[in-house]
């Protein structure tokens, strides 16, 4: 797949991974439709993407509303005639052991925002990717694969969105659309500094050293773009993401020690 003016869907493009994303495939010269909840912080990478070669328009978005999510797709076909790729990256993190949350709601947050707001998007944009053929991106985590420590809420979502594109793949065989499931593991964002603690407050700071293990935005970035060109159906990013699934059948218990060591570092 090229994405030359191909029209592509981004959630979460206003920082990070997405607004990385956004330029690397503006560079390629696609028209992106560009989703976040920060007005401001989308109209600079709408800037940022139309001097990288790419046309872009930002439409502010909450994806936890079913209703902004049927908009997002409604811009994008009204501003580009189709739709040939919707890659769902808005997300969000809690970081605290379950035994010491205060607020339960976080649950219900992170779900909205990581699995939910997926699930919508993907749902009013379908119709429009099974007539270009196109391709459905989620980009979940190494924690949708196994289990992590301090992450309950965000283990799930990420579980959520695996299970729920692994089964819309089988759905899809023989329509043209491709799924792509996407798990990076740590990879050097802020988005352990906005997770969220157990009262429900974002931490502010990550409880991690992020000078240490974490793999760079733009190489972060440019596997994805490579898996999307080839149109894959999984990527997993590091050695220990690929080996996981199978270490959990032989020596679970050997995973489940790694993932607490993890945590620790």
């Amino acid at each position: 797949m090229t994405f030359t003016h191909k029209t592509v869907i981004l959630t979460g493009a206003s920082v990070g991974i997405g607004q990385a994303l956004a330029i690397a495939l503006a560079q390629q010269g696609a028209n992106l439709v560009l989703a976040a909840r920060d007005q401001t912080a989308l109209a600079s990478v709408v800037v940022a993407c139309t001097e990288a070669g790419g046309r872009a328009i930002a439409v502010p978005t909450d994806v936890t509303q079913p209703e902004a999510c049927q908009q997002l797709i409604a811009q994008a076909i009204a501003t580009f005639g189709q739709i040939d790729a919707l890659v769902n990256n808005a997300g969000i993190s809690m970081l605290t052991r379950f035994d010491q949350v205060t607020d339960l709601a976080i649950f219900e947050q992170v779900m909205r925002v990581n699995y939910l707001g997926a699930v919508y998007c993907t749902h009013y944009a379908l119709p429009y990717l099974k007539a270009s053929r196109g391709l459905l991106v989620a980009i979940s985590s190494l924690c949708g694969k196994t289990a992590v420590p301090t992450r309950t809420g965000y283990v799930a979502s990420k579980h959520a969105m695996q299970g729920f594109f692994d089964t819309l793949r089988i759905e899809l065989r023989g329509s043209g659309v491709d799924v792509l499931v996407v798990s990076p593991g740590f990879v050097a964002t802020d988005i352990r500094q906005r997770a969220l603690g157990g009262n429900g407050l974002p931490l502010g700071q990550s409880p991690r050293d992020e000078s240490q293990g974490n793999m760079s935005v733009a190489e972060c970035v440019r596997q994805i773009v490579r898996a999307m060109e080839r149109r894959q159906r999984d990527h997993a990013m590091t050695w220990k993401g690929r080996v996981i699934p199978w270490a959990k059948l032989l020596v679970p218990d050997l995973v489940d020690r790694m993932a607490a060591n993890t945590v620790k570092n």
